[in-house]
């Protein structure tokens, strides 16, 4: 099969696998609702600056906890498998495009569940829609890049945390202040710096992932 062929059929066990036990969705789901209550119960009310800043807080230790998975379920037996039939860029892409969906349905649901509970102070909803998406897309690429990287060693939780802080730190700070100029309503063009660098962060991560993920699967 080529690589199309190959990527299609990974992401389709990918979603029928998460379907028939929809543990991770449900958990991670679970996860966020009950962090944006207790926020909520904490805090009551917050600022335009805080409310933008606990969003993407939320949402950062969310992506960490959906996709840490990825690499980590997999069994050695079944990566031997994997490795007999595709490609390792079909089994890295699979997971980054999977990864994609799972954070942008559980961005948005995030998104209105945060705006019923707290007061919705953005003033252009769809530039700051972009920015969840673009920020769902960065996390799912950096992630799962990372954690194909720690699941070859033994202590993967901790060197997944430690190898993501350089990337993740820069990316949280570009996020945070492209979505602050949407809840401000500035112009447009203003953010379109930070839209430059998200772009950019994608482009090199997912570079490398092509490039590198083919030596860590022969391993």
């Amino acid at each position: 099969m080529n690589l199309v062929a190959q990527v299609k059929h990974l992401l389709k066990k990918e979603v029928v696998l998460e379907w028939r036990s929809k543990y991770a969705f449900n958990g991670i789901l679970l996860y966020v609702v009950s962090t944006i209550f207790v926020c909520f119960l904490s805090f009551k009310k917050v600022d335009p600056i805080t409310w933008n800043a606990l969003f993407w807080i939320i949402m950062l230790f969310a992506s960490v906890n959906a996709i840490a998975k990825s690499f980590l379920q997999e069994s050695k037996g079944r990566q031997l498998y994997y490795y007999s039939l595709v490609s390792p860029q079909a089994v890295i892409l699979s997971k980054i495009i999977y990864n994609i969906l799972l954070m942008l349905l559980l961005s948005v649901i995030a998104f209105v569940f945060y705006t019923l509970v707290f007061s919705n102070p953005v003033g252009d909803p769809l530039f700051y829609f972009l920015a969840i998406l673009i920020g769902s897309f960065s996390f799912a690429t950096v992630f799962t890049m990372i954690s194909g990287i720690a699941a070859k060693a033994n202590n993967s939780g901790a060197l997944m945390a430690i190898l993501s802080f350089p990337v993740i730190i820069p990316l949280i700070m570009v996020l945070i202040k492209f979505s602050k100029n949407a809840m401000d309503g500035l112009d447009r063009t203003v953010s379109y710096n930070e839209i430059g660098v998200l772009v950019a962060i994608n482009i090199v991560v997912m570079t490398v992932s092509l490039l590198l993920f083919p030596y860590l699967w022969k391993d």
